[in-house]
């Protein structure tokens, strides 16, 4: 089937590549189609081809290999980052990877409690933000529970943000054009620590009190000339660590 959409036959291109990867179609180190064949294949340009590669190279499902042109990757991430959906959905990509969902999408307006949140929006324990949260899902099992803390300046400019239901847009783009302010993104932070029980809770994990139970976390700042305006906190189930990195 040939792909001509005007400014987007590279996503076609690399989603048509992405399933076959993901189906299991296309195995780790089998070989792409060379450049000019992928051409013929869509239709489209060699620009257009190189597009698309590098979208799935990002992605993490393929990797240059020498004569062997491109070639599905032996060791594809298995959990993504937050701020790598953002990135990758700006550059073509999909948020979800293969088999994946998102579940109890809840938001609202509560107030801080947590002294690092509090810490990476720059305000005082108590005060009000906007909070999303949603449970990554993948081939049936809670991965990765994922909380998004807004403060007050990105709710003014994005009064969506404390409402139930998807967003009209990515926040970080409603609040540029809204505000005129560039957002930017602080480079993710790794770290461990034991789970809550909301967040075991949260990832269907059981709370057995004898033991505690550690977990890896990724957190990102978002901020703009006046200081932060959001802070976003990826959980991943005990034992989860192959997570891909944001591009």
């Amino acid at each position: 089937m040939a792909y001509k959409a005007s400014g987007a036959g590279y996503a076609d291109v690399a989603r048509h590549f992405r399933t076959l990867i993901e189906s299991g179609e296309l195995h780790p180190g089998d070989s792409l189609p060379s450049v000019q064949e992928i051409r013929e294949q869509f239709n489209v340009s060699a620009k257009t081809v190189s597009r698309a590669l590098a979208v799935l190279k990002q992605e993490g499902h393929v990797t240059s290999r020498g004569s062997l042109g491109t070639v599905v990757a032996e060791n594809r991430p298995t959990y993504r980052s937050g701020a790598s959906r953002i990135g990758l959905i700006n550059k073509g990509g999909t948020g979800f990877l293969g088999g994946e969902t998102a579940v109890e999408h809840m938001a609202g307006m509560r107030s801080v409690d947590d002294l690092a949140v509090a810490e990476a929006l720059a305000v005082e324990l108590r005060e009000e933000i906007a909070v999303r949260t949603r449970v990554f899902v993948r081939d049936g099992k809670r991965s990765v529970y994922s909380v998004s803390c807004y403060h007050v300046r990105a709710v003014g400019a994005v009064p969506e943000l404390p409402e139930q239901g998807s967003l009209p847009g990515q926040w970080q783009a409603l609040y540029a054009e809204r505000t005129g302010r560039e957002v930017h993104r602080s480079p993710e932070r790794y770290s461990a620590r034991i789970a809550t029980p909301d967040e075991l809770r949260r990832l269907h994990v059981a709370d057995d009190a004898s033991s505690a139970r550690a977990v890896l976390v990724v957190s990102t700042v978002f901020h703009d000339e006046e200081g932060p305006l959001a802070y976003w906190e990826d959980v991943y189930a005990p034992g989860l660590s192959h997570v891909a990195a944001s591009p």
